[in-house]
């Protein structure tokens, strides 16, 4: 008998191309095939088959885009936008001393306005809104600071009261 030679068929953990049409090679720089043609295709290593059709070896075309690669342009530097990130604490301690002086959030206002002090965001009109947010705001610069509302005025005096009373 005939022993026939075996063969053995395997399927490939992946294809690579090794390269490519002139088609091909343009669409994957995202430029037309006549601008390839024109401006691209003297500079590399082609393979030309016997039909005619040339193809641009992947490795060739890697090494012209490489070599032909311009870092990008810097934009313009711009400024840090947005919100600066707090009231200067010294205009807060200021805030809760009138507060603390029973003073209305108009009067407050009234007064940083009159003065020509500029708000957070380098406005230059203080709406009693805005002093009662920044007086509402808990710093925890020194336990010493005024409670920022009435509420916590009342919370407070409740807690040392009931500390008092428990002997404490």
């Amino acid at each position: 008998m005939h022993d026939a030679p075996s063969v053995v068929v395997r399927a490939a953990p992946a294809v690579q191309r090794l390269a490519y049409t002139r088609s091909q090679a343009a669409a994957v720089l995202g430029i037309s095939r006549s601008t390839f043609d024109r401006r691209l295709l003297p500079y590399i290593s082609t393979i030309e088959m016997p039909w005619g059709t040339k193809l641009i070896p992947i490795d060739e075309l890697e090494r012209l885009v490489s070599e032909r690669r311009r870092a990008g342009r810097a934009g313009p530097q711009r400024p840090n936008r947005g919100r600066p990130p707090v009231v200067a604490p010294e205009l807060v301690e200021h805030i809760h001393a009138e507060r603390a002086a029973g003073k209305s959030f108009r009067q407050i206002a009234h007064d940083l306005n009159t003065s020509g002090t500029p708000t957070a965001h380098g406005g230059a009109s203080w709406w009693p809104s805005t002093v009662r947010a920044v007086s509402s705001r808990v710093t925890d610069s020194s336990p010493s600071d005024p409670p920022a509302t009435e509420q916590h005025a009342r919370r407070a005096f409740s807690a040392a009261k009931s500390q008092r009373a428990c002997g404490a």
